[in-house]
């Protein structure tokens, strides 16, 4: 966190500004407010597209209200004959958008009204930061006075927020401040003096509570069915069951919180109050001695009836320091008494050195907030009660619930099997948080070579560059060079996560033959030096000189030896592109919309709390002492939050009790929780038990949701329950004006459509950021494996599967199943199955002819009754999955193995050769149906090209006829007869096909080129 921190700003220009008279030349300056505090820049005449390039920097009183404060830079105009002013725009940027100089960049912001019907066009380019450098200089506040026009100008378009208003120049009853800019020579350059990240913490607003971490313990047709057969229903094992648990805020009843008539001081409402015995043990001092030669080695064992923890023992130490925290579960406690015993480490067996008695109780209680229990000095006992001469150990011991302050990093006696707690796997257990790193795209635009110098100069060579940041690799197309040049301007994409501590490497190659390739030279890049880029604009490219490919990938660029560089030039244009979003998990259940760059990141709409409660009738996954039994944890992932709840050991109903707090951002979003078995503690992979998908825009302010959601899993074997997870959930909205605005705004940031990615491009970058992600998670401790990370990520959620591909077809269907209907009703009304419905339609038909102007409102109000309506049987619960949808319960096993296999596939060639045959049949369906969806349209192209002499002639004199008949005719007389002619009676009906039904199938097709 920054000392003394300073915001700075820097003004950089102004694009396509209009004024109010709609001239176009103007003299503009502009306006800064922060804090009470004033700057301008200088004014630039006559120019609509000024630039300043000048930088400020504001004093921050109180760094603790940061969030609540607010910039604004108005632009405005000057004429200098009448000294008046004029309004061109302005740029409101929130205190929570402030970062530090190492990660700001310019950013051109859209102008902002000030009233409704002011004329505003324009950009003004900024570049926001926070620094802490000593070496700045604040400007002086006492300056000379402001043009009393412009001080005019601001007393009409007074601040929106009152408390950071500043009395005008005139007015007598306040301070006169006035202002002018630094000059741009006399500030030194932050990047000189920030060589580190430093991160800057602002006070929280109370609207927008930043993320908290709570450990508590405390339809459509269904599979294999065709169009017209019944729909099953998914089996009631399978199906979300709502709950009534009585929680820390009182017992949930439909969604509603019924508060006890003594209610409990607690922020951890949404699961339930747990009692533990903590014990903490911080040191001891004075141990006598124990060895032969003299001293000890001493380790605490705490024991409550059958449960025992150990601390680390250390090697001849009389005043070891421990400050460990055991919790033991009250429901399981069966002794009234607590021992603390100190004993010496030995090879053969350990010895006593002494104990603390305590009778439970006697033992206080706390509860936050009240302020932690303060150890004390207790002198050891023998075993029979008496004080032995030397020894004295620290302890603290008390009752408390999860929600306190030492629950997080103690060692709990129901996430440990056996008699004693080691701490060898102490750390492999434990409830954490963990936050992912914030990916950048790396865009490398590969314009072109000079001078290369390939090993044979009798052949063109033909030279490709590659890309590559640590795993990941990104190639360009080949490119001859002619004769020693070439062009490519071609760019790569690759993903890279701070710190950028890594190199891009770009060697170009030389194709010399089949698989056999030369690498002509080399250009090594750090990530760190690479320029940030927050939108489209581009930026000046740089000429890199070559290195011999024998040259060391890290070494310093001034060390590197003259004999390594050549003469071969490349030239790039590099760029740390923040304005995107990295997706690092499945584009259908993102958890996070916002870009890379904090700059660009908007206030919070919301807070999402997620109590994990218990889980019940797991089925077991591993066998223990001749029982079946599972040790299991949960993960749940949303933005860049991962969280990791304490496993319990040998338990197949644990109840974890654990909340934990997001802050969301956009309703569209996913929370992902995962149920594992750890199989760390046995050498073993973590093995997955359920998953739980929340979409946030399906559940309602304020309501807590309480549900038993069933944990299904898809095997070799078919579809599995493998138990039951209880959660509770409420999402709470803290601007509700935000949250409807959003239902209007793009999906993803502005730079996804101003320069969009391909679907293939998204694909490999999306992989290659979950393997950044699983990497960096993996190294954590308690770590979070690879596989639970790609299971929470749906990282193979693109890969081949028959299963998947029939879902997708049935929900094709589903969608289209409407149109189905209301066709078939029409064939009904037009057959008159129905006479009282069809006279009616008639009736309905005529009067929507008559008066055309009421179709639209008829429709949107059909529409609108119909909402209405469903808003009855609407879901009271969560989405969850469904195994009907999945067609997940009838598919086929030799389906379920085909996708379990690996890739590349690893059966045999006979099951892969039926394999293969069975998928060219699927493909056969498709390609038929895709020229039969082609055909149609090349008939309906080919009608006016006269590919087809007759008829193309037939087809142009029913133009010209019917181009006669409807100029003469008025249009509701020609709509009531084509309509009454499509609901005529069955008498007057043929049962052979229309004769312009006939004329179209005629027509020919390109189906006649295809070989």
């Amino acid at each position: 966190m920054m000392s003394n921190p300073k915001l700075g700003v820097e003004v950089i220009s102004a694009h396509d500004l209009k004024a109010k008279d709609g001239q176009d030349s103007f003299s503009a300056f502009v306006e800064l407010r922060f804090n009470e505090q004033r700057f301008r820049t200088t004014t630039k005449d006559h120019d609509a597209n000024p630039v300043w390039n000048e930088t400020f920097y504001f004093n921050i009183t109180n760094p603790d209200n940061l969030a609540d404060l607010s910039l604004e830079a108005i632009v405005h105009s000057i004429d200098k004959v009448s000294q008046s002013t004029s309004f061109l725009g302005k740029v409101r940027i929130h205190g929570t958008s402030f970062v530090p100089y190492s990660d700001a960049a310019e950013w051109y912001y859209p102008l902002e009204k000030r009233r409704f019907f002011d004329r505003v066009k324009g950009e003004l380019g900024l570049k926001v930061f926070l620094t802490d450098d000593p070496s700045v200089r604040l400007s002086n506040p006492i300056l000379p006075e402001l043009d009393s026009a412009v001080a005019a100008d601001m007393q009409a378009a007074p601040d929106q927020n009152p408390a950071q208003q500043v009395p005008p120049p005139n007015d007598k009853g306040g301070t006169r401040r006035t202002f002018h800019n630094l000059p741009p020579t006399s500030l030194p350059n932050p990047n000189n003096s920030v060589q580190q990240n430093q991160y800057f913490a602002a006070a929280p607003r109370p609207d927008q509570p930043p993320p908290r971490f709570f450990a508590m313990n405390g339809p459509g047709p269904g599979p294999g069915l065709g169009p017209g057969q019944p729909m099953p229903i998914q089996p009631n094992d399978y199906s979300i069951r709502e709950t009534s648990p009585n929680l820390g805020g009182g017992r949930v009843v439909g969604g509603r919180v019924i508060r006890p008539q003594q209610p409990v001081s607690s922020t951890y409402d949404l699961v339930e109050r747990m009692q533990f015995l903590f014990v903490r043990v911080v040191r001891a001092r004075d141990l006598p001695n124990m060895d032969i030669g003299g001293g000890l080695d001493p380790y605490v064992v705490v024991k409550v009836g059958n449960y025992k923890g150990t601390t680390k023992y250390f090697n001849k130490d009389k005043n070891p320091e421990w400050n460990e925290v055991f919790a033991f579960s009250k429901d399981r406690l069966q002794t009234h008494v607590l021992e603390v015993q100190v004993h010496d480490k030995d090879l053969v067996k350990d010895d006593f050195v002494g104990l603390v008695r305590f009778d439970l109780s006697e033992v206080p209680s706390r509860v936050p907030p009240d302020s932690p229990l303060a150890p004390q000095w207790y002198r050891l006992e023998d075993r029979r009660g008496e004080k032995i001469p030397r020894g004295e150990v620290m302890l603290a011991v008390w009752f408390g619930t999860q929600a306190d302050e030492a629950f997080p990093d103690a060692w709990h006696s129901d996430s440990l099997a056996g008699p004693e707690i080691s701490a060898t796997n102490s750390s492999l257990i434990r409830s954490k948080v963990f936050h992912s790193p914030r990916l950048w795209y790396v865009r490398v635009n590969v314009i072109e070579a000079h001078d290369l110098v390939p090993s044979e100069m009798s052949r063109l060579p033909d030279v490709f560059v590659k890309a590559q940041i640590g795993n990941q690799t990104a190639r360009t197309r080949p490119a001859q060079a002619r004769p020693t040049n070439a062009f490519w301007n071609e760019d790569l994409m690759l993903v890279a996560a701070e710190p950028f501590d890594e190199y891009l490497v770009l060697t170009i190659e030389d194709r010399v033959g089949p698989n056999r390739e030369e690498t002509l030279g080399k250009v090594i890049i750090q990530l760190a030096t690479v320029q940030k880029r927050l939108d489209d604009r581009l930026f000046p490219s740089k000429w890199y000189n070559l290195q011999r490919p024998s040259s060391s990938d890290v070494d310093d660029e001034g060390r590197r030896s003259d004999r390594d560089r050549f003469t071969s030039k490349l030239h790039l244009r590099v760029s740390l592109d923040g304005g995107y979003h990295v997706h690092d998990e499945s584009t259908y259940y993102s958890s996070d919309l916002r870009p890379t760059a904090r700059q660009l990141w908007k206030p919070s709409i919301g807070i999402l709390e997620l109590g994990i409660l218990s889980a019940d009738r797991l089925q077991p996954t591993k066998t223990r002492e001749g029982k079946g039994t599972a040790d299991t944890f949960c993960v749940a992932r949303y933005g860049h939050k991962w969280i990791r709840t304490r496993t319990i050991i040998d338990s197949l109903s644990p109840k974890y009790n654990e909340q934990y707090t997001w802050e969301v951002y956009d309703p569209a979003t996913v929370l992902t929780l995962g149920m594992f078995d750890n199989g760390q503690l046995g050498n073993d992979r973590d093995m997955k038990i359920g998953k739980v998908r929340i979409r946030i825009s399906t559940l309602e302010a304020g309501r807590v949701y309480t549900h038993s959601y069933p944990l299904l899993v898809l095997h070799p074997s078919g579809v599995k329950k493998m138990g039951e997870l209880h959660l509770a959930v409420r999402f709470s909205c803290t601007s509700v004006v935000n949250l409807m605005s959003l239902y209007a705004k793009p999906l993803l940031p502005k730079m996804h459509y101003t320069r969009p990615l391909n679907i293939f491009q998204t694909n490999v970058l999306r992989q290659q950021a979950i393997n950044i992600v699983a990497a960096r998670l993996s190294r954590a401790e308690p770590p979070l494996r690879r596989e639970v990370v790609e299971y929470m990520c749906d990282a193979d959620s693109h890969f081949w599967s028959m299963r998947r591909s029939k879902a997708n077809f049935y929900r094709l269907y589903s969608v289209c199943q409407g149109v189905f209907a209301v066709g078939r009703w029409f064939g009904e009304v037009s057959l008159w199955k129905n006479p009282v419905t069809t006279v009616l339609v008639h009736l309905l038909f005529v009067m929507l002819v008559c008066f055309p102007e009421l179709i639209l409102p008829t429709a949107f109000l059909y529409m609108f009754l119909i909402g209405i309506w469903n808003y009855r049987f609407r879901e009271k619960h969560p989405p969850h999955m469904d195994t009907r949808i999945s067609y997940a319960e009838n598919v086929h096993p030799d389906e379920l193995d085909e996708e379990f296999d690996t890739f590349p596939t690893s059966k045999s060639a006979d099951l892969v050769r039926y394999r293969y045959d069975r998928l060219r049949s699927v493909a056969a369906k498709v390609q038929s149906l895709m020229g039969d969806i082609a055909a149609q349209g090349e008939r309906i192209q080919l009608l006016l090209s006269w590919r087809d002499p007759r008829a193309t002639s037939i087809f142009l004199t029913i133009c010209l006829i019917a181009a006669v008949v409807l100029y003469a005719t008025p249009f509701p007389l020609l709509a009531a007869f084509v309509g009454f002619y499509f609901l005529r009676h069955p008498k007057f009906r043929a049962r052979l096909p229309a004769a312009p039904v006939n004329f179209f199938r005629r027509l020919p097709a390109k189906t006649d080129y295809i070989l």
